[in-house]
């Protein structure tokens, strides 16, 4: 929509957008893109420069030191003056947000410094924004000088739910960030976010920057200025002038990886005794950080009891994992991959240190790993209740998983996929999603296991098509199993076959109904057809859980199951339709595999009235599911 503008002779011009959730959902993921996101520009009519003038030369000169080589794109800031008449003299300068890499920074500040000219061609004083950078210029000094005009506001128009506890977050959030930013000096600049829990599922996100030439009480004053007219109770809203930019999200917006390593490192614990698994030394040209991941063999086979068929837990298509036991008594687990692997030594560190990147609470640590001639091996956090499908499927133990508790591992599964999907610093497609790797801690929140594995291994991981499938048959989307093509939407997919199994209780691939195979999402549809969802439910629960919760999931995972991937929900609209009952969720279509029972009288193979219009094609079942590591697509 467009901008508002008001202007009187005693404030500033205010500028306000209108903008809907989609347009506001810039993160920055947009650093990838060759150019930056633009948001808006002020051009100042007060002075103009005539063409071939020598202010206009004086300009070119200073745009093109600020976007040169010599500017500081590792602090993201530079300023600078060309010119010695002062009626000719300009002043500049350039901000990049804090997260940004010197790249982005560079690249930001280029495209600034030619587009700004073809937005204000003629004006002394003009700034532009993006959301990656900031460029003003003026012909008077603005150098280590608070600028309060002009001012941008952006908010999103959506409401959130339980705005006075959401609010009282915010205020929280930006009371305390003006001072922390001003006080800041973290790499040469006054920068600093902040992250608080709204909900289970939903967390408050916020960044405030102010240029580094501003002292600490011009910095807060900028930053509680925008404060104060940032919009409450909107999902998200954002404040920038020539000084200082503020700004929260329900998501999260900003690098947080990047962020983490502009922290100063914690001091040093004291002298611990040597553990037992002992770090190599650093050698030759070892990737950085490599040599604090990587472990002797020796210890990990004392741990493991040289791979024991005792500790053993489980196998999988990537290779075992066996139960180890530290000298100091600490558990790990360690998975031996198998000697398929793709992966060349240094490629395999390489994608080692990227997925020990990825920490989250419903994520499995990863630890470390060794490698000895062919061994190639990862060691792992012990997650003590191991996977779901242990308790789930087992009648004697899947008591201990009441609907409270299923609920709330749904859920969990849901945030760490979000991460992986949506808030890690890459994309990560986990391509096997199950119970069996989903892990339940001392307190039953599921971890994620085998996340990045595709990367290790050596599987190509981006979006796109692949000659090696990797999963497990029943969890596979359509268009992976039959075709090789994966996204963000394979997961979900898988994500949906895995909330009717903690429904049910049942077991996709081992699903029967009257004699006949049936598979658990042809099951579920069918019910949801006939009106009568709750008998999907598992048996034992049916007297001690919500319905609507009940209903809601079955709803949303029917959602995840539908044939054409850009029907199915993202994780993002997964988390909030677990977190909010405002959201209406739409109506699914028939699962893209729909097992038809030989009394089901909605199909003949003859086309008689009542047959299905899908244009699904069944795939041959198998009882037994089977981990499937590499395939030829059809």
């Amino acid at each position: 929509m467009k901008p508002t503008h008001r202007q009187s002779s005693s404030s500033p011009i205010i500028i306000i957008f209108f903008l809907l959730s989609l347009l506001l959902n810039l993160s920055y993921r947009a650093e990838a893109q060759d150019e930056p996101t633009y948001l808006f520009h002020s051009c100042s009519n007060a002075t103009v420069f005539s063409p071939n003038s020598t202010y206009q030369r004086n300009l070119n000169v200073l745009l093109s030191n600020l976007s040169s080589n010599s500017s500081d794109y590792i602090s993201g800031f530079t300023s600078g003056t060309a010119g010695l008449a002062p009626l000719d003299r300009v002043y500049g300068l350039f901000l990049c947000r804090g997260d940004q890499s010197q790249a982005s920074c560079r690249d930001c500040v280029g495209y600034a410094t030619g587009d700004v000219l073809r937005r204000c061609p003629k004006e002394k004083v003009s700034t532009i924004w993006y959301d990656q950078c900031m460029l003003t210029y003026s012909n008077q000094s603005i150098l280590s000088t608070m600028r309060d005009s002009p001012f941008l506001v952006l908010y999103n128009t959506a409401n959130i739910s339980d705005p006075t506890r959401f609010n009282s977050l915010v205020d929280e959030a930006t009371s305390i960030l003006p001072l922390r930013t001003a006080r800041s000096q973290i790499a040469g600049k006054k920068f600093a976010v902040q992250r608080a829990d709204f909900t289970m599922l939903q967390r408050l996100y916020t960044l405030a920057q102010c240029t580094p030439d501003l002292t600490p009480t011009d910095c807060t004053m900028c930053l509680q200025t925008g404060a104060g007219v940032l919009l409450r109770g909107s999902h998200g809203a954002r404040y920038f002038n020539p000084s200082c930019t503020i700004r929260y999200e329900t998501y999260v917006f900003y690098n947080e990886t990047a962020v983490a390593l502009l922290l100063p490192p914690p001091p040093a614990p004291a002298p611990q005794p040597p553990p037992s698994l002992v770090p190599r030394p650093k050698v030759g040209n070892d990737i950085t950080n490599a040599g604090s991941l990587q472990f002797d063999f020796a210890p990990i086979l004392a741990a493991t009891e040289d791979f024991s068929a005792n500790n053993k837990l489980g196998e999988g298509g990537f290779g075992e994992v066996f139960k180890g036991v530290l000298r100091t008594g600490q558990l790990i687990a360690v998975k031996r991959l198998s000697r398929s692997s793709g992966q060349g030594a240094e490629e395999f560190k390489n994608e080692v240190m990227v997925v020990a990147k990825l920490q989250h609470r419903n994520l499995v640590r990863l630890l470390g790993f060794c490698l000895e001639g062919e061994e190639k091996i990862l060691v792992y956090e012990y997650v003590h209740n191991k996977s779901l499908d242990n308790l789930l499927f087992d009648s004697e133990k899947q008591g201990r998983l009441d609907w409270s508790r299923r609920y709330k591992i749904i859920a969990g599964i849901a945030r760490g996929m979000l991460y992986l999907h949506e808030e890690s610093r890459l994309r990560i497609i986990h391509r096997d999603l199950k119970t069996s790797n989903v892990l339940l801690d001392a307190d039953m929140n599921p971890k994620i296991a085998d996340f990045g594995m595709a990367r290790i291994f050596g599987v190509d991981q981006t979006q796109g098509t692949t000659n090696k499938v990797v999963g497990t048959f029943g969890y596979m989307s359509p268009e992976y199993a039959m075709h090789g093509q994966f996204s963000v939407k394979s997961d979900v997919y898988s994500f949906g076959v895995l909330v009717l199994e903690i429904i049910s209780g049942e077991k996709n691939s081992s699903f029967y109904q009257s004699g006949t195979a049936e598979d658990l999402p042809s099951h579920a549809w069918k019910h949801w057809r006939d009106g009568t969802p709750m008998e999907v439910l598992d048996p034992i629960l049916r007297d001690s859980c919500s319905r609507n919760e009940v209903i809601r999931c079955i709803h949303m995972s029917l959602l995840c199951l539908q044939e054409d991937p850009a029907d199915r929900p993202t994780m993002a609209m997964i988390a909030l339709m677990l977190n909010s009952y405002s959201v209406t969720l739409p109506v699914p279509q028939q699962p893209a595999f729909f097992f038809r029972s030989r009394t089901d009288q909605l199909y003949s193979e003859s086309g008689e009235p009542g047959s299905s219009k899908s244009t699904s094609k069944s795939m041959p079942v198998s009882v037994n599911e089977v981990s499937i590591t590499e395939v030829e697509p059809r």
